[in-house]
């Protein structure tokens, strides 16, 4: 797709007045990292500080209705049930096979209410496969752009927003309003931090507000590699129509003991089974910076391939997810090698999280 034809955030004037580098994500032309900065030192300011990044490439979409919650709940992965008004959950929209159509988070504005914010690329797919499952008195609209999403992420997080006045007390995974946005206590970085929901108008004023404030602007280069080192999943990555939650060890987003959400059966059957490869996290033991899609092996043996991989500039190292046959029985410890074009390098298998923070 030609940049032409890419969408853009309310705050891409900003982004090129900062002399961002730009890159294609789901359809949308956004931030890969600003002059002066570069994705270390974003990264390092989001884990030593605070960084706000413009993810207004999120979709946005609403349902409405007399048991709207109900509604999705039966729909979605995970178990809404769970919370109540004023908190939100990570869960997932599966096919009936089990596979992932997109990873989200449902927030509950009320039972008749829910707001979703689904990946860029896959939110025209939510809003069709929830509309088409709708019964009468159920509405899903596509909001993807009448809201901005900025996500401020840190451990002085809370002290920028504060002197903003902006609402920072809540609990994790829990929302509260603050006039015309939405202040969200959570976050792809493993840090503590916030992800504000803002009417597209109002974007380049909070904005400015929060750059004013000393944050750092971030690219979603370091926002990568910040997930990765928490090994959160990617959609398209580690969570695809082919990659279930099962195999991604995302399990902990299915409430399954809920009589019915899309992919139930197919999922409930793959448990029980055991899945045939699953996701395990990759450091390697030397030099070299494994990339997603390269080729791991146990001795003479190909085991799997690796999903995502960077470098950790938390760790200094290399680190890598990738999805292992179970077959191979390889445990937490042991070392395989990954084919880094045409290279061996020797990895040590873990569990990720790659780098401990106070933050769930």
């Amino acid at each position: 797709m030609s940049a032409d034809a890419l969408s853009h955030s309310p705050l891409h004037e900003r982004h090129v007045a900062l002399g961002a580098k730009f890159a294609g994500f789901g359809g949308w032309e956004m931030p890969l990292e600003y002059a002066g900065g570069g994705v270390i030192k974003e990264h390092t300011a989001v884990r030593e500080a605070a960084g706000v990044f413009d993810v207004s490439h999120l979709g946005k979409a609403r349902v409405r209705g007399a048991g709207a919650a109900a509604f999705v709940n039966a729909c979605l992965s995970n178990d809404l049930g769970r919370i109540g008004p004023g908190q939100a959950q990570y869960t997932l929209c599966c096919a009936e096979d089990g596979g992932v159509v997109d990873d989200l988070i449902a927030y509950v504005i009320a039972d008749d209410e829910v707001f979703l914010i689904p990946n860029a690329a896959n939110t025209a797919s939510v809003v069709r496969l929830l509309t088409a499952a709708a019964p009468a008195g159920i509405t899903v609209t596509d909001e993807h752009h009448e809201f901005a999403v900025l996500a401020v992420q840190g451990p002085q997080s809370a002290e920028v927003l504060a002197k903003l006045g902006l609402p920072t007390g809540h609990d994790y995974m829990s929302f509260s309003s603050a006039g015309h946005l939405i202040v969200c206590r959570t976050g792809y970085t493993g840090e503590h931090g916030y992800e504000l929901v803002v009417p597209w108008s109002s974007a380049v004023e909070v904005w400015d507000q929060l750059i004013a404030a000393g944050v750092r602007p971030c690219g979603l280069g370091a926002r990568d590699t910040l997930r990765t080192e928490m090994g959160y999943p990617l959609h398209g990555q580690e969570l695809t129509l082919e990659i279930t939650p099962v195999q991604a060890r995302s399990g902990w987003a299915v409430g399954w003991n809920k009589p019915a959400f899309w992919g139930r059966d197919a999922l409930l059957a793959e448990k029980a089974a055991g899945p045939r490869r699953t996701l395990r996290g990759l450091e390697l033991t030397g030099r070299g910076i494994p990339r997603g899609h390269m080729r791991v092996y146990a001795g003479d043996q190909l085991i799997g391939e690796t999903t995502s991989g960077t470098f950790s500039p938390t760790r200094k190292i290399g680190i890598a997810l990738a999805l292992l046959d179970t077959a191979a029985a390889v445990a937490d410890g042991d070392l395989v090698e990954i084919d880094i074009r045409g290279r061996r390098a020797e990895a040590r298998v873990v569990k990720p999280p790659f780098v401990k923070t106070s933050v769930r």
